[in-house]
């Protein structure tokens, strides 16, 4: 299995190489370049095309956010995870509103930040699970009993799984049913709760105490 290929982009250098002996450890993840701002980057994602670019907020020229905005009007289409110390809704709010893969923090542990990899690579959106309520202000939702109602008993199993954030292979193996099985439970939940992706979905579980993650 080849290596997921990233770029890290961030201003402090010592950040940068902390990161990139973490992440290539164990072979699975490989560092193909560094930038130090949104300029530098959007040029570095031109040139060596990753898989996943790891963007920091705060740099200077162009902090993150404003990077993610501009690719995002490029239409990109490299995945892109957020690592940075903010926790506050606005700035995650604003990520998710512009179009971000994933957003983790940077206290979080090695192991949190490579599922996040593994899970926007593998086409899925990650929300490290203790932001995913700061959410609800930002997500409007139907009458959810009525909605939690109408899900099946295994499409409730399916969705507190989701909430935890297994992968739907991992949800597979815990219920014992195909991995397709889950897909398709997983398309059926979004749309009884009219929500687009896994972070809302989450979010949704953990609002109607569905799920407890703490």
């Amino acid at each position: 299995m080849k290596p997921v290929n990233i770029i890290i982009i961030d201003d402090h250098s010592l950040v940068r190489e902390g990161i990139k002996q973490l992440l290539e450890l164990d072979g699975e993840i490989k560092v193909i370049g560094e930038a130090s701002n949104g300029e530098e980057g959007i040029e570095l994602i031109k040139s060596v095309t990753p898989d996943v670019v790891l963007l920091d907020i705060n740099m200077p020229v162009m902090n993150g956010l404003q990077m993610l905005q501009k690719l995002k009007e490029c239409d990109i289409k490299e995945k892109i995870l957020i690592l940075t110390i903010h926790n506050e809704i606005e700035y995650l709010a604003k990520a998710v509103e512009i179009g971000v893969n994933g957003y983790v923090l940077k206290d979080s542990d090695s192991e949190v930040l490579k599922k996040a990899i593994f899970t926007i690579y593998e086409g899925e959106t990650y929300i490290q699970p203790n932001l995913a309520p700061l959410l609800n202000e930002k997500l409007t939702s139907p009458d959810d009993n009525s909605v939690i109602n109408d899900l099946t008993r295994r499409e409730l199993e399916v969705l507190k799984l989701l909430a935890e954030g297994l992968f739907n292979k991992e949800i597979a193996f815990k219920l014992e049913i195909s991995e397709k099985t889950v897909k398709n439970h997983v398309s059926n939940i979004f749309k009884k709760i009219q929500v687009f992706d896994r972070t809302q979905a989450a979010v949704f579980a953990i609002k109607n105490n569905l799920v407890d993650l703490f």
